[in-house]
């Protein structure tokens, strides 16, 4: 194997799918650096608590990967706390690797890039589509941070960097905190339980504005793309699938997958996590019933995110330019996102 991949954050949505990826070819085997052991066969888990240099230097300690994918964050209380324990996550990793071996370090963030931390998430209106080249926003942000570690390590180490901006991932993950397929997935199985109406939860400006999203299989591929590709060294790059989309029109066929009608669309935001709130039993008794897989509720579904994603005031989605000027071409299907990611949460009894 002449590639070795060491990723940090395996365990998430972005990590297992590039693990998945890597692993199905013979040339790159897969260290994954986290706090638990990942769940993809063949790879070597490191456990380590990243935000503790001694923690990440020891899980590292004779480990030569010649590729670093970081794929992990934590979110904290306030933005400046972002900066403070995120920037920590990639320096302990980029200073606890020692030997030189490393070639390249790809760092995923995402869309927060142009529309700032959850903070002032979206209170600005940024000229869409977003182009890597736009100017990094006034104010903390801990994607800058990040940023910032991994060029400061780069021109000390002497590797080359690609930066990837994601916009909402969609893809198969449990237990993650950004996983809006797995999200809407419960949502709609919940409404079709009690026979509830199944309502878009955004704002009117989601409802109706262009859009696009990130399958976390191209993303996958755009790292490994990016990481293997001379031309696509020390640059930023925006990952979407290509398609772009609006709301009103994926809602219905979202809503025909699981045999169910969507409400009108009553003009208004109805967030998630007050549709859902108090719907632990009602899932746990839903496991027993469907004989799913025993994840609490919380588990399997981040409403707070997805309210965030959906109930943006300004449109959102990006340009892939860059990306296809050099020869990334990949393009996914947005409804089949969705829809791959349900079938494999059914076919794993996480839903029903």
């Amino acid at each position: 194997m002449s590639k070795h991949a060491l990723i940090v954050g395996a365990t998430g949505i972005t990590g297992s799918n590039l693990a998945e990826l890597l692993l199905a070819s013979d040339d790159w085997s897969v260290s994954g650096l986290s706090r638990s052991v990942s769940p993809v066969a063949g790879v070597q888990t490191l456990q380590c608590d990243l935000v503790d240099p001694v923690s990440v230097r020891g899980a590292l300690i004779g480990l030569r990967p010649t590729h670093v994918f970081i794929t992990a964050w934590s979110r904290q209380e306030t933005e400046a706390e972002n900066c403070k324990v995120n920037g920590a996550i990639v320096r302990n990793v980029l200073d606890g690797l020692q030997g030189g071996s490393v070639k390249h370090v790809a760092l995923t963030t995402g869309t927060k890039h142009y529309l700032g931390p959850f903070e002032t998430y979206a209170k600005t209106q940024p000229e869409t589509p977003f182009r890597e080249e736009q100017a990094r926003l006034p104010g903390d942000n801990f994607y800058y941070v990040q940023e910032d570690e991994v060029f400061a390590a780069a021109a000390r180490d002497g590797f080359t960097w690609s930066i990837h901006r994601p916009h909402t991932l969609i893809g198969y993950a449990i237990g993650n905190a950004m996983n809006m397929a797995a999200t809407l997935a419960v949502y709609a199985s919940i409404c079709k339980e009690t026979d509830r109406p199944f309502i878009f939860p955004g704002s009117p400006q989601q409802w109706q504005a262009a859009t696009d999203v990130t399958d976390a299989r191209l993303l996958a591929r755009h790292l490994r793309w990016a990481a293997t590709t001379k031309d696509a060294a020390n640059l930023a790059f925006n990952v979407v699938n290509g398609e772009v989309f609006r709301w009103k029109w994926l809602w219905p066929r979202i809503a025909a997958y699981f045999g169910i009608e969507a409400a009108p669309y009553s003009g208004a935001p109805d967030p998630l996590e007050i549709q859902m709130a108090g719907a632990d039993e009602l899932w746990n008794g839903m496991v027993r019933k469907y004989k799913l897989q025993p994840n609490a509720l919380s588990r399997v579904a981040s409403f707070w995110h997805s309210d965030a994603d959906l109930g943006r005031q300004v449109e959102t989605f990006n340009d892939m330019g860059r990306s296809r000027k050099l020869g990334f071409l990949d393009y996914q299907d947005t409804t089949q996102s969705f829809t791959d990611a349900f079938d494999r949460l059914r076919a794993d009894r996480i839903i029903p």
